[in-house]
């Protein structure tokens, strides 16, 4: 699959979030409780996301899945879904590293098509990488909305079955 494809499918993606987030405040109405309190932090969130910078946005990226937790490995902020695995890791320029980046396990095939696609934004991080792990450039022209679908597919991809019918409500 090509890059462009990808790109479209991941600002589809995030397109289809953002209209389904309006469809569902305005059909909050002033009364529908604490689903529509939920709702309204989420859009919140998204919305100071948006002005944050890269390691907030991250963040803010990460901790939208259930029971996502936020810990300090190996010295960096790292995501695990719920007691379980990793699916996010911030490079703070690790070991003189010339990037800010996250590294996301991706199943099998993805990495190398991303690096062949666009080599100055993805890279084979250290350790992990011959695991399959991807590294995702944030400073710079970060495309937020690739950023958020390459998080996603970590996190399906390491997630618990739970967990995973949790997030996609089946």
């Amino acid at each position: 699959m090509s890059c462009v494809s990808d790109r479209a499918k991941a600002k589809a993606k995030a397109g289809a979030k953002a209209k389904a987030g309006a469809k569902a405040k305005a059909g909050a109405g002033a009364g529908a409780g604490a689903g529509a309190r939920a709702k309204a932090k989420a859009k919140a969130g998204a919305r100071a996301k948006a002005g944050a910078g890269p390691v907030e946005r991250l963040r803010a990226i990460c901790m939208e899945f259930p029971e996502a937790n936020e810990r300090v490995s190996h010295g960096a902020p790292t995501w695990f879904a719920g007691k379980g695995k990793v699916f996010a890791t911030l490079d703070d320029h690790h070991h003189g590293a010339p990037h800010l980046a996250v590294w996301l396990p991706q199943p099998p095939g993805v990495q190398a098509m991303l690096i062949a696609s666009e080599p100055d934004v993805f890279f084979r991080p250290p350790y992990v990488g011959p695991s399959g792990w991807i590294g995702v450039v944030l400073d710079r022209h970060t495309e937020w909305g690739l950023v958020q679908s390459l998080v996603h597919d970590a996190y399906v991809h390491v997630a618990t079955k739970k967990l995973v019918r949790a997030l996609t409500g089946t």
